[in-house]
């Protein structure tokens, strides 16, 4: 899945960095932020957008407020490398909600999935009874964050 670059101007770039920092904020705003008229800063933005430079606007939402107390990494390692066996396991990581991002990975493990799960009985769960009891799955290994110091940041754009 690769993308081109775009090339944006130091403007963009921190028409970015704002909109990364407060997705919600107006074109009044951004025209501050930028020393734009808002009608530019929208132009700006909706032309990034179309671009597909920017891809969506989303909330952050606090994990453990809403019941999720439970982050881990999970190392998945393949027994079988076919096409068929890779697109049916990105399949499989489509429909699991805890699953909240999904590499493809070098080394040992074929892929790297990063899980929100209620306890930890809902991660045996997901690991046992979902991952494991796939056909091409051969090793599962789990890594409980015990705490989080950085929270996920902005691009550095």
């Amino acid at each position: 899945m690769t993308q081109t670059f775009r090339m944006i101007d130091e403007t963009d770039k921190r028409l970015l960095a704002a909109l990364q920092a407060d997705a919600q904020l107006t074109a009044q705003e951004l025209g501050e932020v930028l020393n734009l008229s808002p009608s530019q800063a929208g132009r700006r933005r909706q032309r990034l957008e179309e671009q597909g430079l920017i891809r969506a606007y989303v909330a952050r939402i606090d994990a453990p407020m809403a019941g999720l107390t439970v982050q881990a990494f999970v190392q998945v390692q393949m027994d079988r490398h076919t096409a068929d066996a890779a697109r049916s396991f990105a399949s499989l990581v489509g429909r699991q909600p805890e699953i909240v991002s999904a590499w493809t990975m070098t080394g040992e493990a074929d892929y790297l999935l990063r899980v929100y799960c209620a306890d930890l009985p809902a991660l045996n769960r997901l690991i046992h009874e979902v991952l494991l009891a796939h056909p091409s799955v051969a090793r599962v290994q789990s890594q409980i964050v015990m705490d989080q110091f950085k929270q996920d940041a902005a691009l550095p754009v």
